[in-house]
């Protein structure tokens, strides 16, 4: 069997760190077709009840036979056997083709970066390269693109012209001037995707959520647990490394393009309290992957997201 490639090289070195361009994601499909999610291998906190790759593709209804010793009690077809008065299980087959759905945050605080590229940048390049691998390997891709004034959907779709248009919403959703809204727009901004998510996405799908998942509140949170019951996730916490750590003891100048602030990092009380915001965040969100079997990665601003993904996917939940 032919080895799968692997590119080492940083696919997005020379791209616009502040802008999404739609030419510049097209030219990810060699790349993001290098990314193996059929093969992808994910555990949860009961392992012995996932396959050994994504439950992906779905599992529909095949045919029932009789009950044998060592059979999930949970497969039992009820119907029957009340019907014939004796255990039947049901065995399900593969189905053809999955749903890879694509959620991807351009509320105000992903507009954010101090090097490498903005968070949303970011967010677009990674979204990308999944959309690519999706059509590559024959799944179905759809995807919802949100911030606090705007929401774009594609419904499942298969072949390249699902990844046109989505890269092409991707361009399209990009906010010129960032809305500047506070953290309860915020909250309902990505309540309302997430709830817009539970109605698009199908049992057996594999999902993808890409942010730094700020202003989740407790209904955002049970969003995604009902999700993870029926479906694989992928949560992408994308971050910033001034927001997991203050630059050396000094005063310095930040700015969006629309205002600018000065920050002091000299007070030791206030660099530990900045660290440990961001430790508390990420915390909160490793304990709810890990409670839920949803699978986490953490990619930084300055990191390649093609890096990022290949390594991560293959491993357990963080």
């Amino acid at each position: 069997m032919q080895a799968k490639k692997i590119i080492t090289e940083d696919c997005t070195r020379g791209m616009d760190p502040v802008r999404v361009d739609g030419r510049e994601l097209i030219r990810l499909r060699q790349a993001g077709a290098a990314l193996p999610l059929r093969a992808v291998k994910i555990s949860g906190p009961m392992a012995g009840n996932y396959l050994s790759r994504f439950k992906g593709r779905g599992m529909e209804f095949d045919e029932a036979r009789p009950y044998q010793p060592g059979d999930d009690v949970r497969s039992l077809d009820w119907k029957v056997t009340a019907r014939t008065g004796r255990p039947f299980t049901k065995l399900f087959r593969e189905e053809r083709e999955r749903s890879v759905l694509l959620w991807v945050d351009y509320r105000a605080p992903m507009h954010f970066a101090t090097r490498g590229a903005f968070k949303a940048v970011l967010a677009a390049r990674a979204a990308a390269l999944l959309a690519w691998s999706a059509v590559h390997h024959g799944d179905r891709l759809g995807g919802l693109i949100f911030s606090e004034s705007d929401h774009l959907e594609l419904r499942p779709q298969r072949g390249k012209r699902a990844v046109l248009d989505f890269i092409r919403r991707l361009g399209d959703g990009f906010p010129g001037q960032p809305a500047m809204a506070d953290a309860g727009a915020r909250r309902t901004a990505a309540r309302h995707a997430l709830a817009r998510l539970r109605r698009v996405a199908r049992p057996g799908g594999l999902l993808f959520l890409l942010s730094d998942f700020r202003a989740l509140d407790e209904t955002a949170e049970a969003h995604l647990i009902h999700l993870a019951r029926h479906n694989d996730l992928v949560l992408l916490f994308i971050h910033d490394r001034l927001e997991k750590e203050l630059p050396p003891p000094g005063r310095y100048r930040l700015s969006n393009g629309q205002r600018t602030i000065s920050i002091d990092t000299t007070s030791h009380a206030a660099r530990t309290a900045h660290a440990r915001r961001f430790l508390n965040h990420e915390g909160q969100l490793r304990e709810l992957c890990q409670r839920t079997g949803i699978h986490m990665l953490a990619c930084a601003t300055d990191q390649d997201p093609l890096a990022v993904l290949q390594d991560g996917l293959g491993k357990r939940p963080l």
